[in-house]
């Protein structure tokens, strides 16, 4: 064999290996590029079930190689030379046969024997010595400068001083520091502070000239020193934050970073403490920087007098001059966040001066007066809001568990991985790990502890370090979240940038649910909740009926000031910093074989790079022993964060844009690319009437209780454990991968057949990653599922940036794949009366595709003609005939047998209690909304607005139409055409109809047709190009004839989006139910952080809206997402209305659930709220919004002349 040959196969063996130790970490999948945001948002799970891998005696030289790299590298960082010339050393496992089990990598590698240059090691090994020698020097420095403190027991960090007195620019305001200083009788507190409230030179504005890039970086400094201010009041650190805001104060260029919001959070901590002393110095310092103090500031002033017991006369001045300056009193206790005992101390200091001063009364709850709604918040006229099915007492007993788990933050689940023999073996690896686990948490104890002593003198000089951030926790607590950390690390790594960002926001989670604890929160939380309960509970009465909101806020629950998410800079660099202390402090024996015995311990994690596309990526990849040991140990179980679990009781109801869902967990109303926090202001600026809709139907998603289906559960588990079944979507096991090809080559093997050989190693590699996600998926799934087998569980809800609803836990919940849905079910039932049986029969047809076409008597019919395949298929689902594994829905179709078996064999099916969801789905339910605001009378008929005796298919009336255009040019001499005769099908063009609407562009349809065309065996391959380009241009041909007016509105909605993107804006509107809506896409901005440490880490900022837009997506983006947020919008009013009369209703976007025997009335009020909100001025109201906003120009009427009262006498609207 030739030698390039050899290192082909070589390549080839060590690929496939290689390729699946930078798998991405916690969810399966390709990695996320270091420089986006992309893949970093995601949760990420613990799994020590993970299905045990082949053992090979072949470990890889790529492998090998990769590591050894790793760990010259790690040395080089820690002063540790231990790597000879010819010889490193790795840790080992037992020998095959010697008893311990396990598999054995080399002992040894005589890198010199492989050809490699003996004097590249040399070259290395005399670096390492170098740089070890240059640690120990620095090492021993230190240690004579702690032994010197060590000595002095009057030294101590503490002690060490901070900066109090600012250094001021008014020659005016110095003085009156000067008096503040000298505390002369002469200069009392009023005159000094009367000094202070005249004017000051104005704020050094920042250049306007500056590139967005360091705009972006100046803004990111801001954040963080915000945010170190705000920690260090959390964590008793206020002198701290006092001396880092003099620091920067004192200079010139660092005065340009400092906002009023900073000097006013210094001032509220001081405050907090009655310090009058300092809070003058910090108002002094607002005044010298040429701020005008605002509410905050004035609250700050006037809690520290309240605590103090300060005298009238400085608290009259400060009224004063509050009033000069247009600030009212009254707004204070309004506007301005204070909790309970921060109002006491400011109300004791108004009421010295003004004795007759009133709080300002609560304010009567907001009523929302939009027409949409005005049914929905009517006090007369009937009402029948539902109750759950459980009593009082069993629901206050899940919301104690619910508690619980909030308050541990993590969720410990039995994996359903198929169960290891409990062998010698087995024992002794999880006696090995257990053994580790206890050193290791020794380990980051210390490290914890070395790093906060490091940061805080860091602190000291000025800088806004990590130091208060790692303050935030228990050190006890953080050791236990790294160790989780550690533990969901998967064996083929994770990104370094995908870990920080992890470990910051968990940090950030837990922070919030100890500051609830500590606060007393959890206290008043439990005494509300337990009357919120009578409202939903099945054995109370309220004495008229509420919406759960109204409840709430009825009680009188008072919203507690909330802390703001950390800004994504600091989350990233605290993430940096856990990640690095993690593998520094976790070693592990070198031989695991007698761990006890060896003294010799290697790191156990490496850092590595490696590239995807054009960019660098680190990944901390564990070490193969270690993964070994774990593959061994098989350790049954599967951790999540408590966020990522459904709850155990009703969610918390919806009542701002911060307030709601989880009971301790923070959670956005609106979700939104980590980062952007323009969404969060357009909620917070928006009158609060204008929620109530979106907040009211969110909490009611969110109080629909579920259980789980266990006999579907059981019949996946079975297939899950055994092999998978893809065809049925249950995954199969990464052992069943087929392996590469890696016979080698003969020496006569051409370039061609050597470049096909990578193109096989690369699919197969492909091939392994996507099992190995769906893999992961399905466990997370199926592992969930058994855990929640008999309990009732609730799945809270928020929204996206258009409106569109989603279920908070991500990996068990409606929203997922035929599976997923197939496993849930309605925990209150409902009898089904006269016609519930006849809809559960027509839904069983529906999920089968086989009668699109044709009308629900025909449909209910032919469910008649196959009942003994719907019986068979309940019974012996997989001995039987099997008739449910043909359906478009198997999963789904087998839980409607099943339920369709049981109520016919009832005495009377009719009084049967169903908890399976019917499902109504729209017919292209995009174009619907199109046809209706043009009013387009033929697109309305292709969409089943208008009335008809069978449905409508707009996609196979679109591939009739495309066929008749190809008969044309197939006359006319076309190739192409000619070419395409009898490949004209519905499924050719379905993907590339139901998208447009969406905005797909020609580009990506053609690739979705010509992926169809791909599938045709019959269909000639070399035409796939010419054809694909073709149809693309038919269907959207045919698609300007049919739905012309819809057309025209795209073309409107698109030219209006280029223009105010082109005048610099992001598109913004307000939905029919009032709900603000800002498209997130602008230009990116690489942002770079730290510099020191295992790596650098680079991220894309693309969400803030002080960016310059994205013109492209914001053109593109526009149309469909108007159209979102109209189908969210017929949604939520489907959905409020369906509550009021009673119904359990849920939506998967278009597709609507409820009992069987509520369709016809849930299929009622859809058409009649589809009627109302098009009997709006949407275009109008839009364009009027557009033109007061300066940004476009008028849009004229709708042109088409449909009724729109016909939709509801549509069958087929919503089926």
């Amino acid at each position: 064999m030739s030698l390039s040959c050899a290192m082909a196969v070589l390549w080839g063996r060590g690929a496939a290996r290689f390729g699946r130790g930078l798998w991405p970490c916690g969810r399966p999948g390709l990695p996320a590029e270091e420089g986006t945001l992309g893949g970093l948002c995601g949760p990420r799970r613990s799994s020590s079930a993970s299905p045990r891998e082949d053992r090979r005696k072949d470990w890889g030289h790529v492998e090998l190689l990769e590591v050894l790299q790793a760990r010259v590298r790690q040395l080089q960082a820690e002063s540790v030379s231990e790597v000879t010339v010819n010889r490193v050393d790795v840790a080992r496992l037992p020998e095959h046969g010697s008893g311990d089990g396990g598999c054995q990598p080399p002992t040894k590698v005589q890198l010199g024997a492989q050809g490699t240059p003996s004097g590249l090691f040399v070259q290395w090994a005399k670096r390492l010595d170098k740089d070890k020698q240059i640690q120990q020097k620095r090492r021993q420095r230190l240690e004579k400068q702690l032994q010197k403190r060590a000595q002095n027991p009057g030294f101590s960090t503490d002690a060490k001083r901070l900066h109090v007195e600012p250094r001021l620019l008014s020659k005016q305001l110095t003085t009156c520091l000067q008096g503040c200083t000298q505390e002369v009788a002469e200069s009392p507190w009023e005159e000094q502070l009367a000094q202070v409230l005249q004017e000051a030179p104005r704020k050094l504005s920042l250049d306007k000239k500056l590139g967005q890039r360091l705009k972006t970086r100046f803004a990111n400094r801001q954040q963080k020193i915000l945010a170190f201010l705000k920690c260090c009041l959390l964590t008793g650190h206020q002198s701290l934050a006092h001396h880092l805001l003099v620091t920067h104060h004192s200079r010139g260029r660092s005065q340009e970073l400092l906002t009023l919001d900073m000097y006013n959070t210094v001032m509220l901590g001081w405050a907090q403490q009655g310090a009058f002393r300092e809070l003058l110095y910090v108002f002094i310092m607002v005044k010298d920087a040429g701020f005008s103090p605002d509410l905050v500031s004035y609250a700050a002033a006037l809690q520290c007098m309240g605590r103090q017991d300060q005298d009238v006369a400085t608290i009259k001045r400060c009224l004063e001059q509050m009033s000069q300056e247009g600030l009212k009193l009254q707004e204070i206790f309004t506007a301005v966040p204070l909790c309970k005992e921060e109002r006491a101390a400011v109300l004791r200091a108004v009421l010295k001066a003004k004795p007759t001063f009133k709080l300002p009364e609560r304010p009567l709850s907001p009523v929302n007066n939009s027409k949409l709604l005005r049914d929905v918040y009517a006090k007369d006229g009937p009402v029948s809001y539902p109750k759950l099915h459980l009593p009082l007492d069993t629901l206050w007993d899940l919301f104690k568990q619910q508690l619980r788990v909030e308050l541990a933050s993590t969720v410990c689940v039995k994996s359903v991985e198929k169960p290891v023999a409990q062998s010698k073996e087995v024992r002794r690896a999880r006696e090995t790990l257990k053994v580790l686990r206890l050193q290791w948490e020794k380990a980051l104890y210390e490290a914890l502890q070395e790093t906060k002593e490091r940061l805080e003198r860091e602190a000291h000089t000025g800088l806004p370090s990590m130091f208060p951030f790692l303050c935030l926790l228990g050190e006890q607590e953080m050791v236990q979240m790294l160790l989780q950390a550690l533990q969901a690390l998967p064996a083929q790594g994770e990104s370094f940038m995908g870990l920080a960002r992890d470990l910051g926001a968990r940090t950030f989670s837990r922070h919030e649910v100890q500051r609830q604890q500590f606060s007393g929160q959890v206290e008043a939380l439990k005494r509300h909740y337990r009357q919120y309960l009578h409202l939903l509970a099945a054995d109370t009465e309220v004495p008229e009926p509420y919406l759960p909101r109204q409840y709430w806020e009825a009680l009188g629950v008072s919203e507690p000031p909330q802390e703001q998410p950390w800004p994504l800079p600091v989350q990233v660099e605290l993430g940096r910093l856990l990640a690095e202390i993690l593998v520094q402090a976790t070693k592990m024996p070198s031989n695991l074989a007698k761990p006890r015995n060896s003294s010799r311990l290697v790191p156990l994690l490496y850092h590595v790079y490696s590239f995807r596309n054009v960019y660098q990526i680190g990944f901390l990849k564990p070490h193969p022993a270690y993964v070994q040991l774990l593959a061994t140990a098989a350790e049954p179980t599967v951790t999540f964060e408590a966020v990522d679990v459904p709850m155990l009781c009703p969610p918390l109801p919806w009542t701002s844009p911060h307030t709601g869902a989880f009971l301790l967990n923070p959670t956005k109303l609106m979700r939104a690319v980590d980062g952007t926090m323009h969404h969060q202001r357009l909620l917070e600026n928006c009158p609060p009437a204008a929620l109530h809709g979106a907040l009211d139907t969110l909490t009611q998603l969110g109080n629909c209780a579920w259980r789980v289906n266990g006999r579907v559960l059981d019949l996946v588990l079975e297939l899950f454990q055994d092999k998978g079944c893809p065809k049925l979507s249950v995954p199969a096991p990464p052992s069943e991968v087929a392996a590469p090809h890696e016979a080698p080559l003969p020496s006569s093997t051409g370039l061609v057949d050597k470049a096909e050989l990578r193109r096989e190693l690369a699919r197969s590699l492909k091939e392994s990653r996507e099992m190995h996600s769906l893999r992961a998926d399905a466990l997370y799934r199926l592992s969930l599922a058994d855990h929640l087998r008999n309990c009732v569980f609730w799945l809270p809800h928020n929204m996206d940036f258009r409106g569109r609803t989603y279920p908070c836990p991500p990996h068990f919940n409606h929203l997922g794949n035929d599976l997923a849905r197939a496993l849930l079910e309605f925990a209150q039932g409902c009898p089904l009366g006269p016609h519930g049986l006849d809809w559960l029969k027509i839904h069983v047809v529906n999920l089968t595709g086989l009668k699109k076409r044709e009308p629900l008597q025909v449909r209910h019919a032919f469910a008649e003609e196959v009942m003994d395949d719907i019986l068979d298929s309940a019974d012996n689902p997989m001995t039987g005939r099997k008739w449910w594994m043909g359906s478009e829905e198997p999963w789904q179709t087998l839980a409607c047998c099943m339920e369709i078996a049981k109520a016919v064999r009832t005495s009377d099916p009719a009084a049967y209690i169903s908890h399976l969801p019917v499902h109504q789905d729209g017919s292209c339910n995009g174009l619907q909304h199109y046809a209706a605001l043009g009013r387009d009378s033929v697109g309305a008929a292709s969409v089943n607005l208008e009335p008809s005796d069978v449905p409508q298919d707009v996609y196979s009336d679109v591939a009739a139409q495309v066929e008749v255009f190809r008969r044309q040019d197939a006359r006319r001499g076309s190739r192409v055409a000619q070419v395409l005769e009898g490949f004209v099908t519905r499924k050719v063009v379905k993907q590339t109809v139901m998208t447009v609407v969406y905005g797909v562009t020609r580009f990506g349809g053609r690739l979705q047709i010509e992926k169809r065309l791909r599938e045709m065996s019959d269909f000639p391959q070399e035409f796939l190009w010419d054809a694909s380009h073709y149809l693309v241009r038919q269907v959207f041909k045919s698609l300007q004839e049919m739905f012309s007016g819809s057309r025209a509105i795209q073309h409107w909605l698109t030219e209006s989006a280029r223009l105010i993107s082109h005048m610099g804006s992001a598109v913004e509107w307000v939905t029919p139910l009032g709900i603000p809506i800002i498209q997130p896409y602008h230009q990116e901005v690489k942002v770079k952080q730290g510099g020191r440490g295992l790596q650098s880490v680079s991220y894309s900022v693309n969400a803030d809206s002080s960016l310059k837009p994205n013109k492209l997506k914001q053109r593109n983006g526009f149309p469909p997402n108007f159209i979102h947020s109209l189908d969210s919008t017929h949604m939520m009013l489907t959905a409020l209305h369906c509550y009021r009369e009673g119904l359990t209703f849920v939506s998967v976007h278009d597709c609507f659930w409820t009992h069987a025997a509520h369709v016809p009335i849930m299929n009622q009020v859809c058409r009649e709220q589809f009627v109302r909100l098009h009997s709006q001025p949407i275009l109008q109201e839009l364009s009027s919004f557009l033109v007061t906003s300066g940004r476009q120009q008028a849009e004229g009427d709708a042109a088409g002349a449909f009724d729109l009262e016909r939709v509801k006498h549509s069958t087929f609207f919503f089926s």
